[in-house]
């Protein structure tokens, strides 16, 4: 099936962390879909150098430097906008695979304040000018995580658990407005800087998540998954679609050729 332009009024997308992984392939990719791109994150180096690359492809993109933990700068940002047509709510990640009994509560906290606090922020900031459209869409990216817990990594799924009630409950309580709530829940990805960020720069523990796994997920096929949802006819709504490589059934069972 051919994917359906943007309409008039819905031609804006705003892509939260797209300073790397998903968040830049998801800008490229709904760039390529017709989109004009906002592309927000931290370090505005890296997001200003993928708009000029969106830019120089025929795209239309903006660099807009924000911290979706910070609810007055999530706020300024959001009067910019009097309609958008999609929001994708990208911004997060994972600290640390310490057990419960010796997790620290300050790696818990920080990934709760990115992955639901966050989302939180910029879905609220944004609903207005998602309705105003008369054809929004609200993407949350969460995680198989928050599907199914695994040793060791309970803060992060506690995290992204959170991220998928939200998406959930949004969607109940804005039902019969002009807006879907999308998630998109990928599992083995792997991306330049989730894992190594994960482990505190150590390349070697970074590397073992991976380790002979021939083909996991890339931030493209995730991007592409994306924006297949995004540009489904308005009146189709992907609730939930959980993509894994074809090496992992769950997120503890994964084939290695070792």
């Amino acid at each position: 099936m051919a994917t359906a332009a943007p309409s008039a009024a819905s031609r804006i997308a705003v892509v939260t962390g797209a300073s790397s992984g998903i968040g830049a392939a998801t800008a490229r990719r709904l760039a390529e879909a017709g989109y004009r791109v906002v592309l927000t994150a931290r370090r505005k180096d890296r997001i200003e150098a993928l708009a000029e690359e969106i830019d120089a492809a025929g795209g239309r993109a903006t660099a807009y430097a924000l911290d979706v933990t910070d609810r007055a700068a999530v706020d300024e940002f959001a009067t910019a906008f009097r309609t958008i047509g999609v929001l994708v709510n990208n911004a997060g990640g994972a600290l640390g695979a310490d057990p419960v009994a010796t997790g620290d509560p300050a790696d818990w906290r920080q990934m709760y304040e990115t992955n639901v606090i966050g989302t939180l922020n910029v879905t609220q900031a944004l609903l207005p000018a998602l309705t105003a459209s008369g054809d929004g869409t609200v993407v949350v990216v969460s995680s198989t995580a928050g599907h199914g817990t695994y040793e060791g990594g309970a803060g992060y799924v506690a995290a992204k658990h959170g991220a998928h009630v939200l998406a959930e409950t949004l969607r109940l309580e804005i039902v019969g407005t002009p807006v879907r709530v999308i998630e998109i829940a990928p599992g083995m990805v792997r991306t330049e800087e989730f894992a190594l960020t994960r482990f505190g720069g150590d390349e070697a523990k970074a590397a073992r998540v991976y380790e002979g796994v021939a083909e996991p997920l890339t931030a493209d096929d995730v991007a592409d998954t994306i924006t297949w949802a995004v540009t489904r006819p308005s009146h189709v709504n992907v609730d939930l679609l959980v993509l894994r490589p074809r090496a992992q059934a769950s997120n503890t069972k994964v084939h290695r050729e070792l």
